[in-house]
């Protein structure tokens, strides 16, 4: 595990949503934070928050999927109501989503999403990352599109492929938040894309990427760290209630 630097700060609990288009991942991405929660011991409850099935035009706010976590070093019997950290894929989810943020919290925005067309498509009239109206938040500004096309460049993958990936930079870079290994995700990939080896890398590389970059950005003075919940012994299983049916 890298050594983090600044301080790390205990919590008992913590909500995290993570909101993108409906082709972005947050399923995915929320399910895999979910696993490395169960592998730091911590009690969690999540709330997948889909779209639709009839898909509406991509970048709207009513195309925006959301999965939210809230885990901590006690039991967790809801998903939590305001978020702590809101990771945010497309203006149209920083727009169906800032409302549920605490104040003071985190929100992690891509900024190559927030362009002008994009802005538009998501009924903002102006750049809500230049005309003070997240005042009050800590704003992560990463440009997240640029640095997984980057972390992959060296590899023979077209602009779209590379980009199925960009889900897994924010889970790097909030896996940083949190203290996570993110090498236990490793087998994931392993598992699901065993038949395509180079989706396989691609997204261990952007993974670790994202989990480094973090490490850089000054904004990140502090990580956060919860301890494990006083669990009984036994086997547990991550089941959704469709599963659970």
């Amino acid at each position: 595990m890298t050594t983090h630097k600044g301080k790390v700060v205990e919590l008992e609990s913590a909500v995290i949503r993570f909101a993108g288009d409906s082709g972005d991942g947050m399923q995915l991405t929320g399910n895999l934070f979910s696993d490395s929660t169960a592998f730091a011991g911590n009690d969690f409850a999540t709330f997948p928050d889909y779209p639709s099935e009839i898909r509406a035009p991509q970048g709207t706010v009513s195309g925006v999927s959301g999965f939210q976590i809230r885990f901590g070093a006690n039991d967790i019997h809801t998903s939590g109501d305001r978020a702590d950290v809101l990771v945010a894929m497309n203006p149209a989810s920083l727009k169906a989503n800032t409302k549920w943020v605490q104040s003071n919290g985190i929100i992690i925005v891509d900024t190559d999403a927030f362009t002008e067309k994009n802005l538009v498509k998501a009924g903002y009239e102006t750049n809500p990352l230049t005309d003070d109206s997240l005042n009050g938040y800590l704003v992560v500004q990463a440009p997240i599109s640029t640095l997984t096309k980057e972390a992959v460049k060296e590899m023979a993958l077209d602009n779209k492929s590379a980009m199925k990936s960009k889900n897994m930079f924010t889970l790097g870079m909030v896996f940083y938040m949190f203290n996570r290994d993110y090498k236990k995700t490793f087998s994931f990939f392993e598992q699901k894309f065993k038949k395509n080896p180079i989706v396989v890398e691609a997204n261990k590389k952007v993974l670790e990427a994202g989990y480094h970059f973090a490490d850089t950005l000054e904004v990140f003075a502090n990580t956060f760290k919860i301890e494990p919940a006083p669990l009984n012994k036994g086997r547990y299983r991550n089941i959704t209630g469709n599963l659970a049916t």
